[in-house]
Formats: structure tokens, sequence, C-alpha cells
């Protein structure tokens, strides 16, 4: 899948959209329909709701495909690091959380530091293993 990140901002902060990370879980729609919704080209539009409520709505992202960085504060998107131990959840039908800091080492050798949530793929067909993209739905993945 092709890497793609596409940002969208309301001058205040900008939100950070990784597609190929996403698992399609609804938890931003669901939670801020005024800001994150599917149905609507762009899907995000910022100006939907306050930068506290879009900061608090990203943060319960399970996958991590949305972030977020303060325009005035942040001149790079270096992650932030989360502090405490690490948490591993199996999601019953869906991917494997882990909750804290990684690096995971691909296939070819290359590693990657991922920060706060990480989803991997359970049901064997993601088309970006090791990390979910929520196709366990589409192939009605049970486990």
């Amino acid at each position: 899948m092709k890497d793609i990140t596409k940002k969208y901002s309301n001058g205040e902060i900008t939100v950070v959209w990784k597609p190929s990370m996403c698992i399609h879980s609804a938890i931003c729609f669901k939670g801020l329909p005024d800001v994150f919704d599917p149905r609507k080209r762009p899907w995000v539009t910022p100006e939907g709701g306050s930068s506290e409520e879009i900061m608090k709505q990203i943060d319960n992202c399970p996958s991590g495909a949305l972030s977020y960085y303060q325009n005035k504060e942040m001149k790079t998107e270096e992650p932030v690091s989360v502090s405490g131990e690490s948490i591993v959840e199996v999601i019953p039908n869906g991917p494997l959380m882990v909750y804290g800091n990684l690096k995971v080492k691909t296939h070819s050798g290359a590693e990657e530091t991922k920060n706060k949530v990480t989803a991997f793929c359970r049901c064997g067909h993601s088309s970006n293993k090791p990390y979910c993209d929520g196709t366990h739905r589409k192939v009605n993945f049970e486990g």
C-alpha cells in the first residue's frame, strides 16, 4: 500500500492522517462527526470543532493513523514518546493493539519507531503487513 500522508489545518493545529495505518474503527467519526466525516471530501474539516476537542478525539485513535501537532509550538512532526509500560491487547475479531513505544523491524530489516498505539494484523490479509489496515472486517476474520 502506498504511504500517503494527508494534512488538515485550522490555523492552530494540523491534523495528520496516514490512511495506510487506519483500521476504520470509526471512533473519530462517532466522537466528533462535525470534524471527521468519511462521507465528505475532504473527510477532515478541522473548522468543525475546537482545537482542544480535536486533540482529545485524536488521542483516542486506536491505530495512530490520526495525529496532530500544534502549529505555533512544533516545527517538526517528531512523534511524542509516551511514558510507562507497554500493553498488548487482543481485539476480538480484530488487530493486536500494542500501547507504548516500539521499534518495529520490517521484513526488509528497516526499523520504524512507533509511539502511543500500534495496530498489528492478526487476520493475515492486510495489505500493509505487519500493520492492520482494516481488512479483517472485509474477510469476516474471527479470532
